[in-house]
């Protein structure tokens, strides 16, 4: 993995009677050529990777994306799906070569229906998460999927993308949310797999395959989505705790008091925190004393009369006579629940005012996580003295966001320039103990040839032949995730 681009061949240029056809498809408003407009659809947010097209494409249905794909096909022409384009790995963007068109989903926004009593809803691909979120809620239900980026990322870039949060402890990830899926193959056919059924047990489970395909395989385009009962009772505390060996303990004791009502439970490095503290507005030190280590945890019930905020009292009242617990703070309101989350919210944007980041999203098993932070840590500090390391991230479901910002003082790009040796450094560990080199954030462009050289051939072969079956001329976000 390189933080640099990933270079790919340039490729021939797009023919303008293709462009053509496309905007006698979608029309004028669908079929985007002025740089200004296009620019945001070609732009990582962290300046990492920039793009280039002659077109950004924005159907309005899906009979429009279906024509679009099959006459991109014909002429074999690469496509680039794009949702709200909040990829960490590349994955939303074209090439520098400008030989690929993106197609955003970006005006394919509506909810299509909300089933309360079978807690369904039906959206299509372009909607906001939070939007979303807000709909379930005006219907007292919850759909659980919570992430950073909530406010402008899309549905269909979450399902496609698999993405996580930071309630996949209770819920499960993207792929657990949902029941059915529509989907645009790479040869324009259009796959109807809209059911709202609990149980459909009649052949492959094909949805399963466009999540977590990151585009490579097809264009979401519509999803049932599943719904939860919305939280009556919420009970939030921050807790500094002796050392990550702890904090399991301390997670494993908490779905046993809670009934197993746990819904988040987040680690927070000291070194994350002085970063948020000196970089975010309006944030205080939520205890009176510097710990090294804290964790964010979260209960939650359907039921108001649940007396969820006096078990976790009395939990943690035992968790601190049995050490576990060395200092901690309830919220008393929602506007104190609310800076607990905006602070570890925080812990991605304020690393980048202190340089350089060399960063990691990386899975083990839930008790392994001492073991990682323990080998991965001193380790990383040996081959550049001086870096500073910000561990965060979902301990209930064993994801760290594993980090590692420059020296102080040290020159930046020469910091960047280790990063494939820093990666490699902290990947043979985790491969070493079972765990993910991609937890949440997807493949990409950007891990392309660190999955080639940690997954096994079987398992590479298996995707190169599901590439091969569903895309034979790989114009579907080629150059990402797997190369056919």
């Amino acid at each position: 993995m390189s933080l640099a681009p990933r270079l790919v061949s340039d490729r021939p240029a797009i023919p303008p009677m293709v462009l053509d056809k496309i905007r006698a498809i979608v029309g004028d408003k669908g079929a985007i050529t002025d740089p200004e407009a296009m620019r945001p659809h070609l732009v990582e947010w962290r300046d990492v990777f920039t793009g280039k097209t002659p077109m950004v494409i924005k159907p309005a249905t899906v009979e429009e994306v279906a024509k679009v794909v099959a006459l991109c096909a014909e002429h074999r022409v690469p496509l680039v799906p794009q949702g709200g384009n909040t990829s960490l790995v590349g994955a939303s963007l074209p090439f520098e070569h400008g030989g690929e068109l993106v197609l955003s989903l970006q005006r394919m926004n509506k909810i299509l229906a909300i089933d309360p009593l079978n807690y369904t809803m039906t959206v299509e691909a372009g909607v906001i998460l939070q939007t979303i979120q807000q709909a379930a809620s005006e219907h007292d239900r919850l759909f659980p999927l919570s992430l950073g980026a909530e406010g402008s990322c899309m549905i269909g870039g979450n399902l496609s993308t698999n993405a996580g949060g930071i309630q996949v402890l209770h819920y499960g990830n993207a792929r657990n949310l949902v029941l059915g899926l529509e989907v645009v193959l790479p040869d324009g056919q259009v796959w109807d797999g809209l059911r709202s059924l609990k149980k459909d047990n009649t052949g492959y489970d094909l949805k399963q395959l466009f999540m977590g395909a990151e585009g490579t395989l097809g264009i979401i385009t519509k999803a049932v989505l599943k719904l939860f009962p919305k939280p009556k009772e919420i009970a939030t505390a921050f807790l500094a705790v002796p050392d990550p060996k702890t904090a399991v303990e301390l997670l494993a004791g908490a779905r046993s008091a809670g009934e197993d009502n746990v819904t988040s439970f987040e680690i927070l490095g000291r070194m994350g925190l002085d970063f948020v503290l000196r970089h975010t507005p309006g944030m205080n030190d939520p205890l009176q004393q510097a710990h090294q280590w804290y964790v964010l945890m979260e209960w939650s019930s359907p039921r108001a009369d649940s007396g969820l905020k006096a078990k976790m009292e009395a939990f943690l009242e035992q968790s601190i006579e049995d050490g576990l617990v060395l200092d901690g703070a309830m919220a008393q309101s929602e506007a104190q629940r609310a800076t607990f989350w905006k602070m570890r919210e925080a812990y991605s944007g304020a690393q980048k005012y202190e340089g350089g980041s060399i960063k990691h999203d990386i899975s083990v098993p839930v008790a392994a996580v001492p073991e990682f932070l323990a080998r991965a840590t001193p380790a990383v500090e040996r081959a550049i003295p001086g870096s500073r390391v910000v561990a965060f991230g979902h301990l209930g479901d064993g994801n760290i966001h594993f980090n590692l910002s420059q020296p102080i003082g040290a020159d930046t790009p020469k910091f960047l320039a280790r990063w494939d040796e820093i990666n490699r450094l902290v990947h043979d560990i985790v491969v070493a103990m079972n765990g993910s080199i991609s937890a949440e954030h997807g493949i990409g462009r950007m891990k392309l040839d660190e999955l080639a050289h940690y997954r096994s051939k079987t398992e590479l072969d298996i995707m190169r032949k599901i590439k091969r079956a569903l895309d034979p001329h790989n114009i579907m976000n080629p150059h990402k995730v797997i190369e056919p």
